[in-house]
C-alpha cells in the first residue's frame, strides 16, 4: 500500500460522488441509461486530478479519461484512485480495447477505492477481482456513499437484471474467475437439477419460458449455472448445481445447512438442508418456528412483533450465510444452531475484501458480493435484498424489537452471526451468568434494556422501561 500520510479518504469519496453527478449521458437509440460515474486521482504531492463519464467524449469511461487523456505522461505509482463505479475488468470491451481495470494496472496505481459492484451479475466484482491479483489494494466507499451512488444510478440499475439476460445466442465473454464453482461438473447432467427448484426460480423471476426450454437454458447458461462442454451437452457448473442440484453434497461436501437445536433437556435435534438451496432458507425456518417456543415478552402483542421480526432476522441471516460464504472451504458447512436464549448462523470463510471483520461487527459494512452471481438468484427469488450483506436489516430489526444487536465473531473457520432471542441472553452473557442473575426487579429490567443498545440516553431508557 502507498504512503498516504496526508490522505484524507472521506473527502476524496464525496469529491468522487460530486464529479459523478457531472457525468454526460450519450445519446442511445435503444433508450437504455448510461451509468454516472466520477473518478478521483490523488497523488503523494498533493495534486488531486478528476473525470467523469463522457467529460470529452459521449461514452469515454471516468477512468479512461483520467489515465489517458488528462495523466496519460505521469508517473502514477504513488497515486491513489477513488471511482464510484467498480472498474471494467478485462473482456468486458471490444478488443482492442482495453478494460479500466487494464489500465489501472498498467498505470501502476496500487491502491484503489470504489464505490459500489458493477450491477450485471456476470461481470460483479469480476473488475475489482483483477486489480487485487494484481497486487492493488481495492477498499470500498463508506456504506452512506454506496446507497447515494446508488440513488443517483438508479435507472442504470434498475436495467441490471435485463443485462444478466441473454438476448442472443453465444457464449459470455471471458472475464476472470471469482470461483472454482463457475467450472462445470463433469459428475452430474441436468437430470440431476431440481425441476420444482427450477420452476419455483422462473416463477419467482416472472420468467415465462418453461424450464426444458431452450430460451431458459441460454438464462442459465449466460448466468453461468450451466456450462456447454464440447461435445454440445449443458453441464450444470458448481453454482447450479448448489442453487437447483437435487443433490448437491456427493459432488459438492460443502454444500447444505446443518441445522441444530440444543433442547433445554440437554438433548439435540440437528437436521440437515442439503436439497437446492433455493429451499434451504424456508425450510430452516419453518423448522424453526416449528420446534421453539415463542420468546416470553411481557404482553402478546409485543411477543407477536419480537417473534416477527426475530424471523426476519435469522432468515436474513441465514441467506446470507449461504450466499456470502467461502465455497472454496470444502471441509466446512453453514451451521443453523438455536438455544435457549440465542440463535447462532456460522458461515465459513471470512469477510471478503476489502470488508473486514471490525466493519462486520459494527453492521455498517459496504455492499459486495463474495458470490454475485448466487446473490443474484436469491434476489429474484426474493430471498435477499438486492445489494448489500442484510446489516441494516439486522440492525434495525433487532432495534425495532427491543432485542440486544446481533453480534458477529471469528470462530475459524467460522463468521459466527449470534442472534439473541431475548435481552436477557445479552445481560448475561455482558455481565456473567452469576452477576445477571444477582439482580432482580427494576434493576434486571433497567439492565436487560440497557445491554440492547450499544448507546442509549436516559430519556430512552425511561420511555423503553417505564421507570423514571
Amino acid at each position: 500500500m502507498v504512503a498516504t500520510a496526508n490522505l484524507n479518504a472521506r473527502e476524496l469519496m464525496e469529491q468522487a460522488v460530486q464529479v459523478m453527478r457531472r457525468s454526460v449521458a450519450e445519446p442511445r437509440a435503444d433508450g437504455k441509461s448510461n451509468p454516472l460515474v466520477g473518478a478521483v486521482l490523488w497523488e503523494s504531492d498533493g495534486d488531486v486530478e478528476t473525470a467523469y463519464r463522457g467529460e470529452f467524449r459521449d461514452g469515454d469511461h471516468a477512468e479512461y479519461t483520467l489515465l489517458e487523456r488528462k495523466k496519460q505522461t505521469a508517473k502514477l505509482d504513488n497515486a491513489v484512485l477513488f471511482v464510484t463505479l467498480e472498474p471494467c475488468a478485462p473482456g468486458a470491451r471490444q478488443y482492442p480495447k482495453l478494460s479500466c481495470a487494464e489500465r489501472i494496472v498498467l498505470a501502476r496505481i496500487k491502491e484503489v477505492w470504489v464505490g459500489i459492484e458493477d450491477p450485471d451479475p456476470t461481470v460483479d466484482r469480476r473488475g475489482i477481482r483483477y486489480l487485487q491479483e494484481n497486487g492493488v489494494a481495492v477498499h470500498m466507499f463508506d456504506l452512506d456513499l454506496q446507497r447515494e451512488i446508488r440513488e443517483a444510478n438508479k435507472p442504470f440499475l434498475a436495467q441490471a437484471l435485463a443485462r444478466a439476460e441473454p438476448e442472443e445466442e453465444g457464449a459470455p465473454a471471458e472475464t476472470p474467475s471469482l470461483s472454482n464453482l463457475e467450472r462445470a461438473i463433469a459428475s452430474v447432467d441436468l437430470r440431476d437439477f431440481s425441476s420444482e427448484a427450477l420452476d419455483q426460480y422462473r416463477k419467482a423471476a416472472n420468467i415465462d419460458d418453461p424450464p426444458g426450454s431452450a430460451a431458459f437454458r441460454r438464462r442459465l447458461l449466460h448466468l453461468g449455472l450451466l456450462e456447454e462442454s464440447a461435445d454440445g451437452r449443458a453441464v450444470p457448473t458448481g453454482f447450479g448445481l448448489l442453487l437447483f442440484g437435487r443433490e448437491p453434497r456427493p459432488a459438492l461436501p460443502q454444500a447444505g445447512l446443518l441445522g441444530t437445536i440444543q433442547l433445554e433437556d440437554g438433548r439435540e435435534e440437528v437436521r440437515d438442508f442439503d436439497g437446492p438451496q433455493v429451499f434451504a432458507p424456508e425450510q430452516a425456518m419453518q423448522w424453526l418456528r416449528d420446534r421453539l417456543p415463542n420468546p416470553i415478552d411481557r404482553s402478546d402483542a409485543r411477543r407477536l412483533e419480537v417473534n416477527k421480526k426475530l424471523w426476519e432476522m435469522v432468515r436474513e441471516a441465514v441467506v446470507n450465510a449461504l450466499i456470502h460464504r467461502d465455497y472454496s472451504i470444502k471441509g466446512a458447512k453453514c451451521q443453523l444452531t438455536a438455544t435457549k436464549h440465542t440463535i447462532n448462523v456460522m458461515s465459513p470463510g471470512e469477510p471478503v475484501e476489502p470488508i473486514t471483520l471490525e466493519q462486520m461487527r459494527a453492521l455498517n459494512a459496504p455492499m459486495l458480493s463474495r458470490n454475485p452471481v448466487l446473490h443474484y438468484v436469491f434476489s429474484r427469488m426474493e430471498l435477499a435484498e438486492e445489494r448489500g450483506l442484510g446489516l441494516k436489516s439486522l440492525r434495525d430489526g433487532a432495534e425495532s424489537a427491543g432485542l440486544p444487536r446481533p453480534r458477529y465473531k471469528w470462530v475459524p473457520p467460522y463468521l459466527s452471526l449470534t442472534i439473541y432471542r431475548n435481552a436477557a441472553a445479552l445481560a448475561s452473557e455482558l455481565a456473567g451468568s452469576t452477576a445477571s442473575e444477582r439482580l432482580t426487579g427494576d434493576r434486571k429490567t433497567v439492565w436487560e434494556v440497557a445491554s440492547t443498545r450499544d448507546e442509549i440516553t436516559t430519556r430512552e431508557l425511561i420511555e423503553r422501561t417505564g421507570y423514571d
